[in-house]
């Protein structure tokens, strides 16, 4: 009688889990498929710890590392990681190396991070405004995206730096206004689709504007795409200014980035290979972790994966 008893409790317990399962929202079903993710969780730790020691870098440098990243001193330099109280060695001008690597990544992520915004911020807010209208503004639109395309990025890139204060704000802006199409292309498409669908139509019909029904309905189911998007555009844009570094035209010295410091020390492979190790595999595991994220935001989303 008490197994017999328990197998109807046994089901219905299972049958209540299924329905919360299907009742529960798509926001709570992602963060919780993220939560279960440890590779995903690990990137999302690993690229908060770097920000973190980022962000922090002057009180480090200062309160725990008694020195700045543009302080020279001639007598100690290529130390190697640990001489003279140097935990990563010096460079070329005995300046800290662990101070610059600090420094490089606060000057490195708020650069990719920003002009990720500003570019996901106007490829959001225009691909939501073609796809929403269509006819010819679509036409106008999609038109000047093709032609902005078209156009090689590199001699865009050359003729902005040239025009532009080539700091990192100047960098924010070259990039974030350059990096939008693709983000447009994406959310055009998609607004296509969300445009006839019920709630849609129903916000229609009961009189809503043209703007809330774009920014209130249509805007949140959009939202995965813009963080799956913003992850892999800010390993892009890291990269992209390591390259723009390398042809002279990414942060000017004495300020550092890991793009810039990379491209300076190349010159010190053999002398100083930690000068070159460093920062490029500080690139290297941010844009790795940033594009696990991305993917794993974009699995946490996907409604056609079953738990």
């Amino acid at each position: 009688m008490t197994t017999a008893s328990a197998e109807p409790k046994g089901i219905a317990r299972l049958q209540m889990e299924e329905e919360q399962l299907i009742s529960e929202s798509l926001l709570k079903r992602a963060l919780r498929r993220l939560w279960h993710d440890r590779l995903t969780m690990t990137a999302i730790g690993v690229i908060a710890i770097l920000a973190i020691l980022s962000i922090g870098a002057p009180f480090i440098s200062e309160q725990i590392l008694n020195t700045d990243y543009s302080r020279v001193d001639m007598a100690a330099t290529f130390l190697k990681p640990g001489e003279q109280g140097h935990i990563l060695g010096t460079d070329d001008l005995g300046r800290d190396h662990l101070a610059r690597l600090l420094w490089g990544g606060q000057v490195s992520l708020g650069i990719g991070f920003t002009a990720a915004i500003l570019s996901i911020t106007i490829g959001v807010s225009i691909g939501i405004f073609t796809g929403y209208y269509g006819g010819i503004v679509d036409d106008l639109i999609m038109w000047f995206i093709t032609t902005i395309n078209s156009i090689p990025s590199l001699f865009l890139l050359l003729i902005f730096a040239a025009l532009f204060d080539p700091g990192p704000l100047g960098l924010i802006l070259v990039l974030g206004f350059l990096g939008w199409t693709g983000t447009t292309r994406l959310v055009r498409g998609e607004t296509f689709s969300l445009r006839e669908r019920e709630f849609v139509i129903s916000a229609r019909a009961a009189g809503a504007t043209d703007l809330r029904i774009m920014f209130v309905h249509i805007l949140p189911n959009l939202i995965s795409i813009v963080v799956v998007t913003l992850a892999i555009d800010i390993g892009v844009l890291i990269l992209v200014e390591s390259g723009l570094s390398y042809l002279g035209l990414g942060v000017p010295p004495p300020t550092p980035s890991w793009g810039n410091m990379l491209t300076d020390s190349q010159s010190f492979i053999n002398r100083a290979p930690h000068l070159v190790i460093l920062p490029g595999l500080l690139i290297t595991i941010t844009v790795l972790c940033l594009y696990v994220i991305g993917d794993g935001i974009r699995d946490a989303f996907d409604p056609t994966i079953v738990d």
